[in-house]
Order: C-alpha cells, then structure tokens, then sequence
C-alpha cells in the first residue's frame, strides 16, 4: 500500500489522543451535565474545561492534517466519504462551541443541543473512519 495521505506516527497519535479526548471528556460531561447522572462529578466545571482544552488541541490536530492528508485523501477517493463528513462535523462543532462562549444567550439551549447531538455523530464517523472501514466516493 501507497504511503499517499498516511500521516507520520506522531501526527497520527497526536490526531486520535486529541481527538479521543476531546470526544470522551465531552461525552462525559455530556452524560453528567445534560442526563444528570453523577452530575456533581461528570458534569463539573473541571470536566468542561477539560473538554475545552482537548477541544484546543483536537483543532491543532485538524491543522495539522488539513495541509497533506486531507488533500490526499480527496485525491485517492478513499474514505472520502467518512473524511468529508468529519470535516462538515468539526466545523460545525467549531461553531457551535464558539456560540456555547460568545453567542446570544437566548439560542443558547439549541447551541448546546446541537453541539452534542453533533459531537456524538463526529465521534462515531471519526472511529469509523480510523478503523479502516472503506467508504466510497461521494
């Protein structure tokens, strides 16, 4: 197999472990804030900011692989569907979390229900598409 659009070791760690916790600490906060399950421990304040700091971190990793990866990925037409559709995703989980700090507070609700509803299908199509299942073209 090509090297085409394979990111080095460190990209690729940096990428999931970001991303992953990104995902993980948003979901738990998720499910402490929103669901009230132990909302004392997974829904503090130290989890979302956390979450913040991951979420930092995670849009480093898409920085990083927007320049290369993504490009060769649209070239070979491989998981392109999976790889647009984490792109669409992420940007609108920039979005939404930029509204969650500094839109209006009367769509704040929907922002927040939006963004996790989002975050959650981001996550699924992330270990989709990491886990080497093969999409086809879009």
């Amino acid at each position: 197999m090509s090297r085409l659009g394979k990111m080095p070791n460190w990209q690729k760690w940096f990428v999931m472990f970001s991303v992953l916790s990104c995902s993980l600490s948003g979901s738990i906060y998720l499910v402490g804030h929103e669901f009230q399950v132990k909302r004392s421990l997974l829904g503090s304040h130290d989890i979302l900011a956390i979450h913040g700091v991951a979420a930092m971190l995670a849009i480093l990793a898409l920085g990083s692989v927007l320049p290369f990866h993504l490009k060769a990925g649209l070239k070979s037409k491989r998981k392109r569907l999976s790889g647009i559709g984490q792109l669409s995703f992420l940007g609108a989980l920039i979005i939404t979390g930029a509204l969650l700090y500094y839109g209006p507070e009367t769509i704040r609700e929907s922002v927040i229900t939006i963004h996790w509803m989002v975050g959650l299908l981001f996550f699924a199509i992330f270990l989709l598409h990491v886990f080497n299942v093969r999409d086809q073209q879009a």
